[in-house]
């Protein structure tokens, strides 16, 4: 019965369920942050690049194989450079908005240490 009272002990904690609230809103926030990054920022870029669509920047390595019919037998493999374009500026964005929480975080504990 030890295992199970260590387990109660610890998901009735405040560090657990602290950790899970933050994993939810991590979540949610990084969906918000994709969908600026697709929807907003990389369509605005692309338009005053011409009206590229960094989704579509691929190098495709070997093509895509079909029989008589038109049919796909073998998939094209491709680099999907625009889609970790993509994932690179939602990483940047994440990292910088975690970076202003920390150092938020720092300047309130410098002043309640000096307090």
């Amino acid at each position: 019965m030890g295992l199970v009272r260590e387990f109660k002990e610890f998901a009735v904690k405040g560090n657990a369920v602290d950790m899970a609230v933050g994993i939810i809103i991590g979540a949610a926030f990084g969906k918000i942050v994709t969908s600026l990054v697709n929807d907003v920022l990389m369509p605005v870029l692309g338009a005053l690049l011409g009206g590229m669509d960094f989704k579509s920047f691929e190098i495709t390595i070997k093509r895509a194989i079909t029989d008589a019919a038109g049919n796909v037998v073998q998939p094209a493999v491709t680099v999907k450079y625009g889609v970790f374009a993509n994932a690179v500026v939602d990483f940047l964005i994440v990292a910088f908005c975690l970076f202003m929480v920390v150092k938020v975080m720092n300047v309130a504990r410098r002043s309640v240490a000096a307090g």
